[in-house]
Order: C-alpha cells, then structure tokens, then sequence
C-alpha cells in the first residue's frame, strides 16, 4: 500500500479529521440501523429458557408500560431483557460511554434510564411483577433458566 494510500485510509478512518469514530457517519448510521428494538439475540434466548420451561407468554405488549419483552398474563409477571449498552447497566463492561458525540450520546442514555425507571414503577403500580435481565446475564442459559423459573414460581 502506498503512503498517499495508506494516508486516504487514515482519513477516512478518522484518524486525521479529528472524529474519534473509525467510521464514516454515513458507515455508522448504516451500522446504528442494523441494531433492533426487539426480537434480540438476548430476548431470543430468554423466550427460548421460558417455553422449554413450559410457560406461554405475550410479546411486546404495548398496551403495558415499557413494552414489556415477556409478558405472563395469568401470573400478572413480565421480563424485561435490557441491553447493557442502551440501558446501561451499572458496573458491567459493556455499558461504556462512546467517546464521539458525548454531547448526543450522554442525555440519550440518561434519558433510556429514565424511561426504564418510570416503566418499572408504572408497571409495578398497576400490580405487575417484573423481571429484568441484563445482556451480560444471558451468556449461560442454565443460569437464565435458574431465574426465570424461581421468578415465575414465586406465588
């Protein structure tokens, strides 16, 4: 690779423009779409633990403050399956702040903690109890098993 090459790349790296992003925006902004709201890796897991369980649940129900992930009628229990990033999960590894755009980033953050907070306690208000699950906590699904079936027996 020649230097005028190698330095093109470092540009469009970042490197040289000042961004501490190695994307491009028009790169990031294709990466931030891919990210989904449900149906997650994580969720995923935790609905596959709760119907070997032999429990049926709804999905996503919005009529429910927060639009609960899993939502157990009869038992009037839901589970929430957080992302460590977007919720950020206090002391894990994954819930680091970006160091582009603090100025976006940091109130966006804040502001999902926010919402989560209000989520739960409204959910609790009307009576439901909730389970929240971190990303990080879905890595083993024995241990997920564990959980959610401790939190669906509980009388």
């Amino acid at each position: 690779m020649s230097v005028q090459n190698f330095f093109g790349l470092w540009q469009v790296c970042g490197k040289v423009s000042g961004m501490s992003d190695r994307l491009t925006p028009e790169a990031r902004s294709a990466h931030m779409r891919l990210i989904r709201k449900v149906n997650t890796k994580p969720e995923l897991v935790v609905r596959r633990v709760a119907h070997r369980l032999g429990y049926r649940f709804r999905l996503h129900r919005r009529d429910l403050p927060g639009t609960p992930d899993l939502v157990f009628p009869r038992l009037r229990k839901t589970i929430l399956v957080h992302g460590c990033f977007w919720h950020q999960h206090p002391g894990c590894r994954l819930a680091r702040l970006p160091k582009s755009r603090p100025e976006y980033w940091l109130p966006k953050l804040r502001r999902n903690k926010e919402r989560d907070a209000a989520a739960l306690e409204a959910l609790e208000n009307l009576g439901w109890q909730v389970l929240v699950l971190w990303e990080c906590d879905v890595a083993s699904e024995d241990a997920v098993a564990d959980v959610v079936q401790s939190f669906l027996r509980e009388a």
